[in-house]
């Protein structure tokens, strides 16, 4: 595993593997998993020096930050990066919302039987945090990002309340904390590039977690957000490189894309990106990492999964080289823009 260091704003760096792993679907996310099995895919993530694990109190109503917690408190606390979120908390008197299939709250298959409710009040975020170090164990939290301000979430009329809120709110929250050494490192964690770019600009971040905007099939945040990024040293954390699931699998049928069903169109081009890597020997998943990991403000790949296989699969891929000339023949094709970073 290779690590990459990125500056903090109180002068120090924080150190963080090129792959990280992401917790959504130890939340339950599609189907109820196996305890023993989340906990296996948690160690074998651990034993394979993947050292950043980023969960959220969303992901199963707190359910991921408790399958962290009762794995990562057996391993030495300098040995991991913990990432979760805030904007969210849990009431455990109230019973939880019908499950909706989407992946807006609450969206789970599974999880606790605790309400979620959205907060982005300094408060609420303050009672988030200390929910999320009860659900873990922890002593303490690396990184905290405000999660899910966009439109996605709250829709086109309600997100600039919910900006206003986070920004008043949430983020005064998240610099107290950073000023007192309670955290290291503070950003945002969203599906939309131009709410990034939009809280970049509003506040001083260390890092952001982009979710789908950033990958092999699509690359809106190459236009104006990563440029930003780039210039104020805030550090970019990619989820969703496999676009929820259509670059991993390839066009199969029941592929996903943006936790849906791929719509024809999006089936047809991921198509002709799997074409173009097999006429290189490189399958689809590992050009899909490579491409990621290839920006120069992309410090960790934040990658799911569900058993230590996938974990396992995820590392060896990004432990494989790619010839240089998959990615001119897919700017030739015009599958990738011409001026997009590209593995040397």
């Amino acid at each position: 595993m290779r690590y990459r260091e990125f500056p903090l704003r109180s002068g120090k760096t924080l150190r963080v593997s090129e792959i990280g792993f992401g917790t959504a679907p130890l939340g339950d996310l599609y189907e109820h998993l196996d305890e023993q099995e989340a906990q296996a895919t948690l160690a074998a993530a651990h034993r394979a020096g993947i050292s950043l694990f980023d969960s959220s109190p969303h992901y199963g109503n707190g359910l991921a930050e408790l399958r962290c917690g009762a794995a990562l408190r057996s391993f030495k606390r300098d040995s991991f990066v913990f990432s979760t979120k805030v904007g969210r908390r849990m009431d455990p008197f109230a019973a939880a919302a019908p499950i909706s299939g989407g992946v807006i709250s609450p969206g789970f298959a599974g999880g606790t039987k605790h309400r979620s409710i959205f907060d982005y009040s300094y408060d609420g975020t303050m009672r988030s945090v200390e929910q999320s170090l009860l659900r873990t164990g922890l002593d303490h939290i690396d990184i905290l990002l405000i999660h899910d301000v966009d439109v996605w979430t709250h829709g086109s009329e309600h997100v600039d309340r919910r900006f206003k809120e986070a920004m008043d709110g949430a983020y005064r929250a998240l610099d107290q904390l950073r000023k007192e050494g309670s955290v290291k490192a503070i950003g945002v964690g969203l599906n939309e590039a131009d709410m990034c770019e939009r809280f970049a600009k509003a506040g001083d971040f260390d890092t952001m977690l982009l979710a789908g905007r950033y990958s092999l099939l699509e690359q809106p945040a190459l236009v104006s957000f990563l440029p930003l990024a780039e210039k104020k040293q805030i550090a970019i954390m990619l989820g969703g490189v496999f676009n929820s699931g259509i670059l991993a699998t390839g066009p199969i049928a029941g592929a996903r894309y943006d936790y849906r069903p791929a719509p024809a169109k999006i089936v047809e081009r991921v198509r002709a990106i799997e074409q173009r890597c097999a006429a290189h020997g490189v399958p689809l998943r590992r050009a899909a990492l490579h491409f990621a990991l290839a920006h120069p403000a992309v410090v960790s790949l934040v990658l799911g999964g569900v058993k230590p296989a996938e974990v396992i699969q995820n590392v060896a891929d990004i432990d494989q080289t790619i010839p240089p000339s998959l990615w001119e023949d897919l700017k030739t094709a015009g599958l990738i823009a011409a001026n997009v970073p590209t593995p040397c």
